[in-house]
This record gives C-alpha cells, structure tokens and sequence, in this order.
C-alpha cells in the first residue's frame, strides 16, 4: 500500500538556525588562528539580545561580540522593527576554560593515539532517490527555503520578506518505496507588516505558488520536475498573519534542529547537536564520517540505501564499532554484518583520522550551519577572517568534504562490483 513520508526544514533567520550559525562562526574563527582549538560553544538569542556559553581551550583570542553581530547582519536582521538586528542587540560572553578532566581524554602524546571527545553512538545515511544520495522530501524542503532567501534578497519579485521561515515536503511513495508524487508542501514566512491581512495571505501565497515553486521546480532534475502536480495541497502561512518572528517572536538554541541538519527523519540520529563544536567532538566528525561512507557505499553500488552507526567511549581512540543496514537492499551477496567488517577495513574510524581524512581542522563550518549539513555541494572556497589585532587571514578552505565520492573504486575493488 502506497505511503506518506514528511520532512521539514528551516530557514537560516529560524531563530535556532541564527543560534547555529553564531556557534559556528566562533569554531571558524578559533580555527582559522588556531587549528588545535577544543571548542564547545552554545548560543541563545532572544528578543535584543544574544548569550554565548561554553568551553573554550585555544591560543587565540576572539572578539565575540563582533562575530556574532557580523553573522545576524549576514542573515539580515538588519531593522529595529525586528526587535532583533545586529546592530543595536546586547551581546553576553560567558565562555570559559575547558575542563581538564574532558581534555585530557582527547589529548595524547601522539595525535594519531587521540581519544573521542565524547561517549555516543552517531549515523550517516544515503539513499539513491536523488542525485545527491539525500532523501527527497528534506532535499526540496531545503531548496524552497534557500530559494526563498535568494527572492528575499534580490528583493524585486517578492519585496515583504523577513528572514524567519519554515518548510515542509509530503511525498507519496510506492509499496517498493520509490516516490510517486508529491502530496503537500506547507511554507510559512515572516513578513512585513499589510493594511488588509485578507490580502496579505493571498498575495504571499500566490507568490510562493507561481514565483518560488517553480524556481524550486528548476533546480531539480526532470524525473523529480513530474512529481509536481495540480493536485498538491499547498499551506502557505496557515496561522494566518506572521510579522512577529525571528529571536522575538521565538528564543532560539543551538543545537534544536537536528533532524533538519542532518536527514529528515529517515535512517536515524544518534542525539548529538553538530553545531558549536570543534572536530575532536565525535558528535559532528563521526557524523559526517557515517555519510561520507554511507555515500560512498551506495554510489558504488553496494546498496540503494544504507544507514551507517559508529559508537564511542570517551576518551578511547577505537570505535566500539560499527554497524551497517542496506534495508534489504544490499547487491553483493553478503549480510550487513559482513558488510560492516568491510567497511571497518576500508575506512579509519579513529577520531585524528577522521579529522585528516576529511580536513576537519579548517574554518569550514558557518556554511553547514543553515540548510543542512549534509547533502551540500563540496567545492573549495576563499575565506578571510579578522583577529583580534584587526589583521585580516586568508584561507582556501575545502567544504563538505564528507559529500565527496573518493572512496567510490576503493568500494568497488572491496566488495568485487
């Protein structure tokens, strides 16, 4: 019998979202002039103001309060009718030291021998239903919120856009699990303030209808065009009036939109936030470590979809181990357990490794900060970060080195394909 699937996503104004991207561009900064940085560093923001706290073990120093601003004008909380923008909100630092008794489980003598920096257990996942091996209802949730900060910024075809917004996909799927069409989408987003709110709704959502669905209709390839349909239902704003938003309208928390991070509630989620933390948090590294496998494994052709587990003990360099799940789709005679010893043997799973292999070290992570962390374009960047002498650094960073393919005929010659 045919199925619904649902996921979500949010926009990079979603107040978690601005918490995320504060974090993030304090772990790019530390690293950029310290790359050995331990950082674990949260954000709250609410109506004018934001709060950072967390552990910091670094030889660098940082205005924080500049960082954070120069991130909420980025995502364009610019105006003082938001009740939150850059220019004019209280920025509080409670950061400290890191603790000793944490470091000293992750630091060794030889930085092959270093610990994971936490105890958990952490998934990757990858299907083949689109061209970037992510699921699809979180894959065009994604792309009707990017598309719709690219309109906000053009600011000519839609002029009342705020940066606070969410999205939502439903697609049908067949009994052998491959979708049919598209059931529903829902998009909700801040606003600037109409005289007649009648007029205000229908006018938001015929231009997300006929500007912002095809724009998103273009970005994808012709198989998934079909999929769009006359019949889809459309929830544009459902509550009606939504001016008040952003930190004012909701507080927001880094680490609160997991799910929307990683694969939209497909596979699984080991709990662990990504955003905040340096790379000795096996929380992020060994998340992007399982889909840079889970990846590999399915383009190689191993399975239509797998879903990978790597779990750690504080402090201890090996994983306690690793577990594998094709879904009854596996195309190489063996079992998942098979599978997963081939998989330990081909990919380093230690905590240095993965850093080196995957170049966890550079500032690469204001950018997986909105939209997801997984599923993104890798492709190298030019980068330039100020110190607190008011020096500017210049870096070529390489970004989601997890999406990378480059393990492909490694899997292939593995397993005989």
């Amino acid at each position: 019998m045919p199925y619904l699937f649902t996921s979500e996503s949010v926009s990079e104004g979603h107040p978690d979202k601005v918490a995320d991207q504060i974090s993030d561009a304090l772990i790019d900064n530390f690293l950029a002039f310290d790359p050995d940085s331990k950082v674990a560093c949260e954000t709250l923001v609410t109506t004018g103001q934001v709060v950072l706290a967390g552990e910091v073990k670094s030889n660098t120093y940082l205005d924080v309060q500049r960082i954070a601003r120069e991130t909420i004008e980025k995502i364009g909380y610019t105006k003082a009718e938001y009740q939150f923008d850059s220019k004019s909100c209280g920025v509080l630092s409670a950061i400290h030291e890191q603790s000793d008794d944490i470091n000293r489980g992750v630091d060794r003598a030889s930085k092959e021998e270093q610990g994971a920096g936490d105890q958990g257990m952490m998934f990757g996942y990858a299907t083949n239903e689109t061209d970037n091996y992510m699921p699809l209802a979180l894959d065009i949730s994604h792309k009707i919120l990017q598309v719709l900060a690219d309109l906000r910024r053009e600011s000519k075809e839609i002029t009342y856009l705020r940066p606070d917004a969410k999205s939502q996909v439903t697609i049908e799927y067949s009994d052998d699990n491959v979708p049919q069409r598209i059931d529903a989408i829902v998009v909700s987003t801040q606003h600037d303030d109409f005289d007649a709110e009648d007029a205000m709704l229908a006018k938001i959502k015929e231009d997300i209808v006929a500007i912002l669905i095809p724009r998103v209709k273009a970005l994808l390839p012709d198989h998934i065009q079909k999929l769009f349909n006359d019949d889809i239902k459309y929830h544009i704003n459902p509550t009606g009036k939504f001016v008040i938003g952003g930190p004012h309208g909701d507080t927001g928390l880094t680490g609160r939109k997991i799910i929307v991070d990683t694969y939209g509630g497909k596979g699984a989620h080991g709990g662990g936030a990504f955003s905040g933390k340096d790379p000795s948090k096996v929380d992020r590294s060994a998340a992007y470590a399982t889909r840079h496998i889970a990846k590999n494994l399915v383009a190689a052709g191993v399975a239509d979809e797998v879903l990978v587990q790597v779990s750690y003990a504080i402090g201890v360099v090996e994983p306690m181990g690793i577990y594998i799940n094709t879904y009854g789709t596996a195309k190489v005679g063996m079992n998942d357990g098979e599978i997963a010893k081939k998989v330990s043997e081909l990919f380093d799973m230690r905590p240095y490794a993965i850093e080196t292999r995957l170049k966890l070290r550079s500032p690469m992570y204001s950018e997986t900060a909105a939209y997801g962390h997984m599923g993104r374009e890798n492709k190298v960047v030019k980068k330039t970060f100020i110190n607190s002498s008011n020096q500017p650094k210049e870096f070529e960073v390489e970004l989601f080195t997890w999406e990378k393919l480059d393990f492909v005929d490694k899997v292939k010659a593995a397993f005989g394909l």
